[in-house]
């Protein structure tokens, strides 16, 4: 087993040893939804590999404060410094106020995201919330020379920062090619050059969203509100910054650009970033129309599906792939997809009914050494950058001792019984404490099966082949199989 959990920086290109700035507290910040319209499955992805890093971090005994943002003010149209506000022109279109929107989308993206068995964060501020602390760090930044006002708004000067420190360290981009691109785009505007970015915008007239500043009516910009709640709630330097691989410029550029000017050091040890999303593929896009919101999935309601997905399926779908790998969905996927849950939920069903039994068995040396090396991968797959997908592939092994040990292949003696524990609460807590994997079923699903089990078994004694069979039948369309063992009979979800 790795003694050390690695994580790949994204600002440095490589993995690292992670070390907390003050273990065991970890301060992890990831970037949230603009709540205008419903979540899409690139962000579950995001918020999913984040949950699962959460958890992990938790379980190796960290004290974790997890912020994630609800934006909910600042981010325009086209993610530009122009335009309108999304979630006021959803708000004019429908004619409501913008916090009826908020609350509408905000509660739609809690709803999504608990259907996925997701963690809370510690902390869900949002950009509204912090419209005092994003005029203090304007000011701040205009103070040290490093923004400069004009006609109510206020913009960060990207080539005076450059001087003394990079901007681009993170996305690895050069200014010169940036400023030299951006003149021929909009020679027209007010900021000095292109690239820079709004910390405060002039609200116009019809700009619904607006609040008093030293420099007029306006908004704040988009990225400044991660610098000032990550500050804020995690301390000026912290531990982890994630989101999608988006986000990563300008947003997280322009972050670490506002946070360095403001406090004179870099705001986050690790960066890490989630890939995009595929199609049979093609990149997932609303103009390509392959693009999935959750309930689709769910209902198979979208014209690219076959057939629906349960949520849990589409997790460990995502959860097969590590979390900076492009993810390609298709229905072969999802259907095989469905077929390993099914099987992962079937081990994690008989392991929590086994006790541990003396038996005849004697104590293998060679399979106890097996399987302890087969424990220990577990551990060793997450703590090589959370990778999900090597776990898995480890559970599948231990799953293998679990059903040789219920089928009675092997003895429990073989292992002995401090061995026998480790591997179901290893098995239970990586499935469903870190994996967080629920077993989807209706909640007297268990009692309608286990009375038709008494069916069939009274039947099956009588030889009444026919009640056999047919019970058999309406299980099988109910998703289950019955299994005839040497000494039992029981049943599983078929896969």
């Amino acid at each position: 087993m790795l003694d050390k959990l690695r994580v790949y920086n994204s600002l440095s290109g490589q993995k690292e040893v992670f070390e907390p700035l003050n273990p065991p507290f970890v301060g992890m910040y990831v970037c949230g939804p603009t709540v205008y319209s419903d979540v899409h499955l690139g962000n579950v992805r995001t918020f999913l590999s984040f949950d699962v890093i959460y958890r992990y971090l938790m379980y190796l005994g960290y004290k974790v404060r997890y912020v994630r943002n609800i934006t909910d003010v600042g981010h325009l149209e086209n993610d530009a410094d122009e335009g309108e506000d999304k979630i006021g022109k959803k708000a004019r279109l429908e004619n409501l106020e913008p916090m009826e929107i908020v609350q509408r989308y905000a509660n739609g993206f809690h709803e999504v995201l608990a259907q996925f068995n997701l963690l809370p964060p510690s902390i869900e501020p949002a950009a509204t919330g912090h419209i005092v602390e994003q005029i203090e760090l304007t000011q701040t930044l205009l103070d040290k020379g490093l923004a400069y006002a004009v006609n109510g708004s206020v913009y960060f000067d990207v080539a005076k920062y450059d001087k003394d420190h990079n901007y681009g360290k993170l996305s690895k981009r050069n200014i010169e090619e940036m400023i030299e691109s951006g003149r021929d785009l909009d020679s027209q505007d007010e900021k000095r050059n292109t690239i820079d970015f709004a910390l405060w915008k002039k609200a116009s007239p019809e700009h619904i969203m607006r609040w008093s500043s030293p420099w007029g009516k306006g908004f704040p910009g988009w990225h400044l509100e991660c610098s000032v709640m990550g500050t804020k709630y995690l301390g000026e330097t912290f531990d982890i910054h994630g989101g999608g691989m988006d986000l990563k410029f300008p947003h997280h550029e322009c972050e670490i650009a506002q946070s360095v000017g403001a406090h004179g050091k870099d705001p986050v040890n690790y960066w890490l970033h989630t890939n995009m999303l595929t199609v049979n593929g093609q990149k997932m896009s609303k103009s390509l129309g392959n693009s999935f919101l959750p309930h689709e999935l769910f209902t198979g309601s979208h014209e690219l599906l076959d057939e629906p997905y349960s949520p849990m399926t589409v997790k460990f779908f995502m959860l097969q792939s590590h979390y900076s790998s492009t993810l390609d969905f298709s229905n072969d996927a999802l259907k095989a997809a469905r077929k390993g849950y099914k099987k992962l939920m079937n081990g994690l069903r008989v392991v929590k009914g086994m006790r541990y039994q003396a038996d005849e068995g004697q104590r293998n040396e060679q399979l106890v050494a097996q399987i302890e090396k087969q424990v220990a991968a577990c551990h060793a797959a997450m703590n090589d950058d959370f990778n999900t997908a090597l776990t898995i592939g480890q559970l599948f092994n231990l799953l293998k001792k679990i059903n040789s040990l219920n089928t009675g292949n092997l003895l429990f003696g073989e292992l002995g019984e401090e061995l026998f524990a480790k591997v179901k609460q290893t098995y239970i807590d990586f499935v469903e404490n870190i994996l967080g994997l629920l077993e989807e079923k209706p909640a007297d699903f268990d009692s309608i099966v286990d009375s038709l089990l008494e069916i069939y078994k009274k039947a099956k004694f009588a030889k009444d082949f026919a009640k056999v069979d047919e019970i058999r039948a309406i299980l099988k369309r109910n998703g289950v199989i019955v299994k005839d063992m040497k000494n039992k009979i029981e049943w599983a979800y078929e896969e």
